[in-house]
């Protein structure tokens, strides 16, 4: 069998880490199985490379701070082979370069075109365990690339899909997919399986388990995809296209979201294009836009409302106010001071009323909704911020009554 692996940062973030990984690496070889895997940097290593980047320039090229935050996973992979030898196992550790990992030339945020698993099969057939960089490739000219917040977890199910893998296995530190955040809801469930769907939508909702983009790569290509943890030797969350849902489970999970700001096109003239050229305009800037309200104003204008992610604010900002001549409007409102909380549940679809009983529990918290966006498996509100964990708490209580 041929098995892929992911380690996150805080799986390998010191020695005793990364002799425990090793181990739980050994244990899948010695059972017969063909190994790859995956590893991010170690710990805070990403957040202190940008640090010292900041040290140096503060508003470094997107290609130096890819050359520079790549070599986080170099050392982990590095590290974990020397770990493996040590322990007389045969090991390779390869890069992305390496692996012929191809992406686009979008430095910070690359996406795969493709990937050679000439090398890789080569490894394998002298049955040694392949260690590759996780959350970086190269581009056509040969630079190094990386793949953005979660780019591991893309590389892992990336390289499942191409050889093919009969599993893909990604480890973290909570035992699988939860209906809440275990750390912060006390009595949050471990789900056995979720949908690709449903993680999905978990997923791009602020539940930092599995990057949207790896869910959506598995999904495309039917990676056999497991959530468990690198702690506790226990089945994870298998996630598959078909579960079998329990009747009671309207929903599966809830999500939040901090990252988020509330961009307000105050005194828009109601007129036919006009919300056309707001988001046209942001989209030639490839910024997201998530929950979208239009309300009527004064003196026939519109007052557009939209959620971007907060990395995104300023440029969001800059890019209207460039364009407000031809958008027409008067001025912007900017609030970074909010959360969006989703619930999760492909059981929406058959069930009513899921809606009012997540409002309920705000209502009954006394937690104020400035918006709300809907779709067949999904249910988002934003949200003041400092009741982020508080609103949680109250709809996992009334869903799930714990």
């Amino acid at each position: 069998m041929l098995i892929v692996q992911k380690f996150g940062g805080s799986s390998v973030a010191d020695a005793e880490k990364v002799r425990r990984v090793a181990g739980i690496i050994a244990e899948s070889y010695d059972a017969g199985h063909d190994m790859v895997v995956v590893l991010s940097a170690q710990g805070d290593t990403t957040d202190d490379l940008l640090d010292k980047a900041a040290e140096i320039n503060p508003r470094p090229s997107k290609r130096e701070l890819d050359m520079l935050l790549s070599t986080g996973e170099q050392i982990s992979i590095a590290l974990m082979a020397m770990c493996l030898e040590k322990m007389h196992y045969p090991v390779v550790s390869l890069t992305g370069w390496q692996i012929g990992m191809r992406t686009n030339s979008q430095y910070g945020n690359a996406r795969i075109y493709s990937i050679s698993t000439e090398r890789i099969r080569a490894e394998l057939d002298k049955r040694r365990i392949v260690i590759i960089a996780g959350f970086q490739g190269v581009n056509k000219m040969e630079d190094v690339t990386t793949l953005g917040r979660g780019g591991s977890d893309t590389t892992a199910v990336a390289i499942a899909a191409a050889l093919h893998a009969d599993r893909c296995q990604i480890f973290t530190d909570v035992e699988g997919v939860y209906t809440a955040d275990p750390r912060k809801v006390p009595g949050a469930r471990k789900l056995d399986e979720i949908t690709y769907d449903e993680m999905l939508e978990l997923a791009s909702m602020g539940a930092q388990v599995l990057h949207n983009r790896s869910v959506e790569m598995a999904k495309r290509y039917g990676v056999n995809l497991e959530v468990l943890s690198s702690y506790v030797r226990k089945p994870g969350t298998k996630v598959k296209e078909v579960v079998k849902q329990m009747e009671e489970m309207k929903i599966s999970g809830i999500a939040k979201d901090h990252n988020v700001a509330r961009l307000a096109v105050v005194g828009v003239p109601d007129e036919p294009g006009r919300a056309f050229r707001i988001f046209r305009a942001l989209a030639n800037k490839k910024i997201n836009v998530d929950i979208i309200l239009q309300s009527y104003g004064k003196n026939n204008t519109n007052d557009v409302s939209f959620t971007v992610a907060e990395d995104d604010m300023e440029e969001a900002k800059e890019t209207l106010l460039e364009a407000q001549e031809a958008i027409g409007f008067d001025h912007i409102d900017v609030t970074t001071d909010v959360c969006k909380v989703s619930i999760v549940g492909a059981g929406m679809v058959r069930s009513s009323g899921i809606a009012a009983t997540m409002f309920e529990a705000l209502s009954d918290a006394k937690i104020n909704i400035q918006m709300i966006s809907t779709s067949e498996i999904k249910v988002s509100v934003l949200i003041k911020d400092v009741y982020a964990d508080l609103a949680v708490k109250a709809i996992h209580q009334k869903f799930f009554g714990a």
